[in-house]
């Protein structure tokens, strides 16, 4: 093959993320024929955790794309051909091979097929013989079929087909169908010889209307003659049954229109990419860790008042203040406070793993799938960088441009189901993490203020946390804090 000569190069699939195993080629921007040089791009795909670009490491002109757009492949097969020395000669056509070969076959047709030889057939066939196609072997299955007992002529009134078939090899097919001679029920001329109302219960003939059905042109199948829903969901169907042998198979036409109903009204979508990704690690993550979870319910009214004020700050200006900004910051003050639930479970070093950092991750719902990237070192960044660095990662996630390395080392993560009108939620962990929290909606409620009865905005909070690292108490400490810093947000400077 060309490829393998030392002129023409492979580019294989690199493992863009941290031992990912496969990549879809979700678009490419070269051609055969076009010239590429070292670091162009020419493709992007999508990983289980990111859509990245793929530069070529080499110059040299394309020769061949190994697999179409939408096509996933395996890390390390080789996914593009390029000629690196384009003025040294014309590529082999990759086609030719196969062209000469199907040309040289054709004279070497057995004497047997002389007469399909004659005919363009063989021609439409590639030049392979012509009986493996059918041109030998449709004679001699029906030729068997006059061997039968043939029934006598009261047995298939066959819709103004002759009663005598001719005798020829393969005109005897539409008389064999007339062998179960009381299977015809269904009445199809009247004694003045008029169609007569086919049998059909009232709601068998609303379904036909609307679909827009003659009940005439349906093969019944139910008893004494009587059209199913079953027979006019068949009739409706793209590719019906042919109605030369409507009596011989009543069961395989049950059997193919049972699917029917389903037709036009169901999708299927391969499962990859982040789906596949994100199926994997939650179905992991549920059987691995396990889980408990805890609620809250909190007055958040002077946190929502504090949002609206940092609106206003000239220190804020242009970066993205909203309530998850102070959710975020209160669940790393939490975490400053009890720092023994950031921490990872070593299954196979049997170790507990306390980190002095948080890499605080944020569940995003992208066209892409949910994806949830991280912010590296959150723990030490001020409000205004905590704010720059959420802005900059919801974006970042919406174009689809989040790198992988961008979503490994979590360590703990908020999801805010908030946004969707949802209270609350029982949140899976992220596999390797120790804590997820759960934002709820924020809403206005009675609640008693001052000993008073008063409106005012209530959210609920939702953690979930391996319990291998976090017992019951650490658990209870750390949503208690998160709570206590939204219901007085004073506390962001009292406690830092």
């Amino acid at each position: 093959m060309a490829a393998t000569d030392q002129r023409f190069r492979e580019f294989k699939m690199p493992d863009v993320g941290e031992g990912l195993t496969e990549a879809e080629i979700l678009k490419w921007y070269v051609a055969p024929g076009d010239r590429v040089a070292d670091g162009q791009v020419v493709c992007e795909v999508e990983t289980a955790k990111a859509a990245v670009e793929l530069p070529i490491p080499f110059d040299g002109v394309v020769h061949e794309l190994r697999f179409g757009e939408g096509t996933t492949v395996d890390v390390g097969t080789a996914i593009i051909s390029v000629d690196t020395q384009p003025g040294a000669g014309d590529a082999p056509a990759p086609a030719a091979a196969p062209a000469e070969p199907a040309e040289a076959a054709a004279p070497a047709e057995p004497a047997g097929a002389a007469e399909p030889a004659e005919t363009p057939e063989p021609a439409e066939n590639g030049g392979r013989q012509a009986n493996l196609v059918g041109y030998g072997v449709a004679p001699s299955s029906t030729k068997r079929r006059p061997r039968k007992p043939r029934p006598g002529a009261p047995a298939a009134p066959a819709r103004g087909v002759p009663a005598q078939p001719l005798p020829a090899a393969g005109a005897p097919a539409p008389a064999a169908p007339a062998a179960p001679a009381p299977a015809p029920p269904r009445p199809e001329l009247n004694g003045h010889g008029k169609a007569a109302r086919p049998l059909a219960k009232p709601p068998v003939r609303k379904l036909a209307k609307d679909l827009g059905i003659d009940l005439t042109t349906v093969t019944p199948t139910g008893p004494d003659g009587t059209i199913t829903r079953e027979d006019v969901h068949a009739a409706a169907a793209p590719a019906p049954a042919a109605v030369a042998e409507p009596v011989a198979q009543p069961a395989v036409a049950e059997a193919e229109a049972a699917p029917a109903p389903a037709v036009g009204r169901e999708r299927r979508v391969p499962i990859k990419g982040v789906r596949k990704a994100t199926a994997q690690a939650m179905v992991s993550s549920a059987f691995t860790a396990p889980h408990v979870t805890e609620f809250i319910t909190v007055d958040v009214t002077r946190t929502m008042k504090l949002v609206a004020d940092l609106k206003q700050d000239p220190d804020m200006a242009g970066l993205r203040v909203n309530p998850l900004l102070l959710v975020a910051k209160a669940f790393l003050v939490a975490i400053r406070r009890n720092p023994e639930i950031n921490a990872a479970w070593d299954d196979g070093a049997q170790e507990i793993v306390y980190k002095d950092y948080v890499n605080l991750g944020i569940a995003a719902a992208t066209p892409r799938g949910l994806i949830v990237p991280n912010i590296k070192d959150a723990g030490s960044l001020t409000l205004p960088e905590l704010a720059s660095a959420l802005g900059e990662l919801v974006s970042t996630a919406r174009e689809g441009k989040t790198s992988p390395a961008a979503m490994s080392g979590g360590t703990v993560t908020i999801t805010n189901v908030g946004v969707f009108g949802v209270d609350t939620g029982t949140p899976i962990l992220n596999p390797g993490e120790s804590a997820i929290l759960a934002f709820g909606a924020v809403k206005l409620q009675p609640w008693v203020h001052k000993g008073k009865v008063k409106p005012r905005q209530v959210t609920t909070l939702a953690l979930s946390f391996d319990h291998r690292l976090v017992d019951g108490e650490l658990g209870s400490k750390v949503l208690a804090d998160i709570a206590a810093v939204l219901e007085q947000p004073k506390r962001l400077i009292t406690w830092a």
